[in-house]
């Protein structure tokens, strides 16, 4: 039996291949929630929209410091674990729910893999970073999403006949995603929104929205980038930045807030945007992928493939560094190469357990 740990929206939806294939192939498999960003009861329309069976655990984890919010999480996990002992345990990424996932497998004896395996920021300042070395160190299996990162992790000692280049899960959601996204969601027309009309943005990083002066930067930035451009900017805005503009008294003028939208809503406003302006890993990913040209809000990422084929460009904070970066990739064609796979991740994946004798 595989035990497919996650806790976040951005875990679901790269784990959702995953589900899918196991579904497909028959595999014996549960589902196990840490509830680490939001409730079961929160995340049960996510399931709903993806069209993809509901967890069997759930542990509504919550919120809380790192140490306490890990301890939470690999206290549950154990329990579970002890009572149901699956033959795998797979986690995806770098959050908390990844390192405890990782860490009551581990110590338990059970094999570990783990899904995008090998991204590397070089920033130990981020938890997340912290997140993936130790899940990649303790892990059996390691599901390379590109060459780039199987070189980091051979750098780090880490045995050869461990890790397998699958591509990454996130192609496989993406063009899986994209399709049920059309058939149910129409968000540009209930915005009033014109295809390649609009800039969308996300900001969500600790050392971005909880530092008064680079989040007044970014705002700053993106008011100039709509001015120079004549389109309007677009902010869903994750709760913990609006909690955080609120307490600094920051402007949003000439910037357009609403509350965080749903995930399908969401990927159809990214493949039909101008612009991406984001400090998320993932939609560095996914604007890569859906052809759309991105400025990464950043002085650094663990996705420099996204780079390397002219679909993202690193502008930090200072707002004449994000026009800048704004003007040159609303300028570049849109005809980089897919860097992550073909999408077949999530099946390799599984041969890859299969082969291991782990399924």
């Amino acid at each position: 039996m595989i035990s497919l740990v996650l806790g976040t929206r951005p875990e679901i939806i790269k784990m959702s291949p995953l589900i899918r294939a196991c579904v497909s192939q028959g595999l014996d498999y549960e589902i196990l929630h840490t509830g680490q960003h939001y409730s079961y009861a929160m995340d049960r329309i996510f399931f709903e929209q993806l069209d993809i069976p509901l967890p069997v655990h759930n542990l509504d984890a919550g919120s809380g410091t790192q140490g306490a919010q890990t301890a939470a999480i690999l206290t549950g996990i154990e329990e579970i674990f002890l009572r149901h002992p699956p033959n795998i345990v797979l986690v995806q990424g770098d959050t908390n729910t990844v390192l405890a996932g990782a860490l009551a497998a581990a110590k338990l004896h059970i094999p570990v893999g783990h899904v995008e395996a090998g991204l590397r920021s070089y920033d130990r300042s981020m938890p997340e970073e912290i997140n993936r070395i130790i899940a990649d160190h303790v892990s059996d299996q390691l599901y390379a999403p590109t060459q780039t990162s199987c070189r980091n992790l051979l750098q780090e000692g880490i045995a050869q006949e461990k890790i397998t280049v699958t591509g990454n899960t996130v192609v496989d959601a993406v063009l899986q995603n994209i399709r049920i996204a059309h058939t149910k969601v129409h968000p540009l027309e209930a915005l009033g929104l014109e295809p390649r009309g609009y800039l969308l943005v996300t900001a969500h990083r600790a050392e971005n929205v909880d530092d008064p002066v680079r989040l007044a930067e970014i705002l700053t930035g993106l008011r100039n980038v709509s001015a120079q451009s004549g389109l309007p900017v677009i902010f869903p805005m994750h709760p913990r930045t609006q909690k955080m503009v609120r307490e600094f008294s920051l402007s949003t003028d000439g910037i357009r807030v609403m509350d965080p939208i749903g995930y399908l809503e969401f990927l159809v406003l990214e493949s039909e945007a101008a612009l991406i302006l984001t400090d998320s890993g993932g939609l560095q990913e996914e604007a890569c992928i859906l052809s759309v040209p991105c400025v990464t809000l950043r002085e650094n990422t663990e996705r420099p493939e996204t780079i390397d084929v002219g679909a993202n460009m690193l502008a930090g904070t200072k707002p004449e560094k994000i026009l800048a970066a704004a003007q040159r990739m609303m300028e570049r064609a849109r005809t980089w190469d897919n860097p992550f796979g073909t999408g077949d991740a999530a099946f390799r994946i599984l041969e890859v357990c299969k082969k291991k004798g782990t399924l």
